[in-house]
């Protein structure tokens, strides 16, 4: 009888949930990724009440993954190069607290990793400006309305999807091709 894989969960808020759920489900060790919102004080908040900017919550998704296949640093690495973490409250067109860029962790070892992955790229010179992603602990998720799940893979020819999020899977896919998983290769 084999041992059942011992899971992580990490919370990350990168802008529209779309955009980020697209990308972390393409990465090897990635079990699950369910779109949702954290770090507000409204429980169970809806999608329309998010986006009124009143709840305090952030879109994020909240990845199940196997820490032997990829560490929470290696979630972080792509965390950082792929949505923009300088800019407050916005990711591109997006703008609004609800597209803030957060680190909700789940443990003082993640907010340690958080913490470090920051410092490292910060050092590493990758973004002109500083970075203002928040790194706080992860009180409450609630998961995105069904339809916000799985967008990218159920409306590829959504306009959203052609002209913002394509873009950002063709750049992705070039940048970490030694990190996809072998669907992520039939998926265009």
């Amino acid at each position: 009888m084999s041992n059942p894989v011992a899971t992580e969960v990490a919370t990350l808020g990168a802008g529209c949930f779309w955009c980020v759920e697209a990308v972390f489900q393409e990465l090897h060790g990635v079990q699950q990724v369910v779109s949702g919102y954290a770090g507000g004080t409204m429980a169970h908040p809806t999608y329309d009440q998010v986006c009124s900017g009143t709840t305090g919550h952030a879109e994020v998704i909240q990845v199940t993954f196997d820490p032997g296949a990829i560490a929470f640093a290696d979630l972080l690495y792509v965390f950082w190069r792929t949505h923009d973490p300088t800019t407050l409250n916005r990711q591109g067109h997006d703008v609004g607290t609800q597209y803030r860029s957060a680190i909700f962790y789940h443990s003082e070892q993640q907010r340690r990793i958080a913490e470090q992955s920051e410092q490292d790229t910060e050092a590493s010179g990758l973004w002109p400006r500083p970075i203002v992603t928040e790194i706080v602990p992860c009180t409450n998720f609630y998961p995105a309305e069904a339809y916000h799940q799985n967008f990218y893979r159920q409306n590829p020819y959504q306009p959203y999807c052609l002209f913002v999020i394509d873009p950002k899977m063709q750049k992705f896919r070039k940048e970490f091709p030694h990190q996809l998983t072998d669907a992520a290769d039939n998926h265009g």
